[in-house]
């Protein structure tokens, strides 16, 4: 039995003839809080849709909680995806209701937790949202199912830096205690915090897995700084 909630093993994908990932492995532990960093086109994006069964034609293996198959994986993997299939018309309560309906994981007690946290009213309609309110509408419905893996793709881009700071500081308290939860974010001086371990994607491969306890020991450097690092060359490869 594998000791790992999340296994990436030589994972390459392609699309339009271009090599979008190539030869990533990971693994991660339950119970992890891990950030995903790379800059804009490294990669993430379509790594966390290739975790959660949103795209496909992937080579090599993906299994979550030891489930290989893509319904078995969608079914223990809760993605931020951005609403695209719902009409501007549609109230927020009727995207709940379709969540219900869709995921047997989905908590209507922890939807309603959420909400009433993040300050949103599910009765207004999709096309009247904010940015913001918007965002914060799908973490809502991404970390109110009960699920072995939630990734969160840049959730907090729109949202004000008051109420960021403070979904940040509780985010934590919403995920089950042997969940992973990746967050792949711009902010990572925010986020610095909250992270167990940090996955760095350069040149189409994960460049670096390390502890962030073992980051700020060994390179004596914060987060965000080590990530800077990364990208800048200016730690040998051999050390990563």
């Amino acid at each position: 039995m594998s000791q790992y909630a999340l296994e990436l093993t030589d994972v390459r994908y392609r699309k339009n003839q271009r090599t979008i990932l190539d030869h990533v492995n990971l693994q991660i532990a339950p119970g992890k809080t891990v950030g995903l960093l790379g800059e804009n086109g490294a990669g993430k994006t379509t790594l966390m849709r290739l975790i959660a069964s949103v795209a496909k034609g992937a080579r090599g293996t993906i299994a979550v909680n030891q489930q290989t198959r893509d319904v078995q994986r969608r079914a223990l993997v809760s993605f931020s995806e951005g609403l695209q299939g719902f009409r501007s018309t549609q109230k927020l309560r009727e995207i709940r209701d379709f969540y219900v309906r869709t995921y047997p994981d989905f908590s209507a007690k922890k939807y309603l937790d959420l909400v009433t946290f993040l300050q949103i009213d599910d009765d207004q309609r999709l096309a009247t949202l904010s940015k913001g309110t918007r965002e914060k509408f799908i973490i809502a419905l991404t970390l109110a199912r009960q699920a072995a893996v939630y990734l969160l793709d840049e959730p907090f881009s729109g949202i004000d830096s008051m109420s960021r700071r403070r979904i940040i500081s509780s985010i934590i308290q919403w995920k089950q205690p042997e969940a992973v939860l990746i967050i792949s974010d711009h902010y990572v001086t925010e986020i610095a915090a909250l992270l167990d371990e940090v996955v760095i994607l350069k040149d189409r491969t994960i460049c670096t897995h390390k502890r962030s306890d073992q980051i700020r020991q060994e390179f004596n450097l914060g987060i965000e700084a080590f990530y800077e690092s990364v990208y800048e060359g200016s730690i040998p490869d051999d050390e990563l």
